[in-house]
């Protein structure tokens, strides 16, 4: 196994890139790298789209084909098949997102057993990522997450418990419906063998979805790991909150499942805050974060025999630092229970060297109309533009394999 790792290695980062490819990313990467074209993209897309005009072929022609992995499932089976032959897996992740009502919901929960099905039939696909929000109603769960935080010294399953004895009938009911849609999907994963990831949401609904996901790995992850929950470490407790996850796990003999990733909603959330006039729940600097989510993946090698974790980093030096943990602690690095993943269209730097030095790594793979998929899009250009010289990181490594490739203009 090559235990050495380099991430400026584009030979083989850039290995299932085609010459054509590799010019259209260096195109796409160099217009994100303009943020005035970015915020107006952002606000002309949607706008163009729920007005009827002929954009979907320029979305679908730049934008789309970076980040997305086709409007329907069978369209991700040939980029699921490619990444397989460089060793990279796949996350499904079912793009759809914002519909709301009972009918939606309940929608939603057969498209994600859907994908779970499909995923079972496919070689290179293990896991499959939900949004709570996909099937509950974003009001309810702010409600809950209100009521949580009544008594914010008491367990999380303790106040979750004292919160739905607060709600009307109607929304007892109502919670008991999400509750069902949380269960047929776990069962459905279960089943198929397929692990099945719960996005991170907005602070102020965040403590019920904790609350539910980890009674769902009460339920399922007891022999193998099936549910998996998200920890945002630009949240300034969330490495507590790892601890406390662990600590619950041991006592109720399950295994805890953990997705880590840095953050996806900082604007808003510092935003929000202000307007409230309570303390912001993000990290004061990135280097704050960056130690949190290096110490939570330290915690989570440390305790392996009891969590799974998915590094979810497009920082180098955590996934560096991962890979080290694993070799100084004499682990292979496709132990069954640490996984690496990146955003399809990023990052492939990181990703495909990963997986030449023998990691378990997949590409995070969104699919779904385009039209649908736009607020994911949107997010995926605004990001590049703002996270720390995202795209700067990808323009350099492009012309390097571009150069190497003799194609340098």
């Amino acid at each position: 196994m090559n235990k050495t790792i380099s991430f400026e290695n584009t030979a083989i980062a850039f290995a299932p890139k085609s010459d054509s490819e590799l010019k259209h990313a260096h195109f796409l990467f160099s217009l994100m790298g303009k943020p005035w074209l970015v915020k107006a993209g952002a606000k002309l897309a949607p706008w163009s789209l729920n007005a009827g005009l002929p954009v979907k072929g320029l979305i679908r022609q730049t934008i789309f084909r970076q980040f997305v992995g086709g409007e329907s499932l069978e369209e991700t089976i040939p980029v699921a098949n490619n990444l397989g032959k460089y060793g990279v897996q796949v996350i499904l992740d079912y793009g759809v997102e914002g519909k709301e009502g009972e009918e939606a919901y309940d929608h939603a929960r057969d498209e994600f057993i859907r994908v779970i099905q499909f995923a079972a039939t496919q070689p290179n696909i293990p896991f499959m990522s939900v949004k709570v929000t996909g099937f509950a109603r974003f009001g309810l769960l702010e409600k809950l997450d209100a009521l949580m935080h009544e008594a914010p010294e008491d367990t999380l399953i303790k106040k979750y418990n004292r919160a739905l004895m607060k709600l009307s009938a109607p929304e007892v009911n109502e919670w008991n419906r999400v509750q069902e849609r949380f269960r047929k999907i776990g069962e459905a994963s279960a089943t198929a063998g397929i692990g099945f990831l719960v996005d991170a949401e907005e602070t102020w609904i965040q403590d019920p979805v904790d609350a539910l996901t980890m009674l769902m790995m009460d339920e399922f992850n007891k022999e193998k790991l099936v549910i998996y929950n998200t920890a945002q470490l630009y949240r300034h407790d969330r490495l507590t909150f790892l601890k406390q996850c662990y600590e619950a796990a041991l006592e109720r003999s399950f295994l805890l499942g953990i997705k880590l990733v840095r953050g996806a909603y900082m604007e808003k959330e510092r935003a929000r805050a202000a307007e409230k006039g309570y303390p912001s729940p993000i990290q004061p600097t990135k280097e704050a974060t960056d130690k949190d989510f290096n110490e939570a993946v330290r915690f989570c090698i440390d305790h392996l025999e009891n969590i799974g974790v998915i590094v979810a980093s497009h920082n180098e030096r955590s996934n560096l630092l991962a890979t080290q943990l694993l070799d100084e602690r004499g682990y292979p690095h496709n132990h069954p229970h640490v996984h690496f993943s990146q955003l399809y269209g990023m990052s492939d730097n990181i990703t495909f060297n990963l997986a030449a030095s023998g990691c378990s790594v997949s590409k995070y793979l969104p699919f779904g109309p385009i039209r649908d998929v736009v607020p994911y899009l949107m997010r995926r250009a605004q990001e590049n533009t703002s996270v720390g010289g995202q795209t700067g990181r990808e323009l350099v490594l492009i012309k390097k394999e571009l150069k190497r490739r003799k194609m340098e203009r």
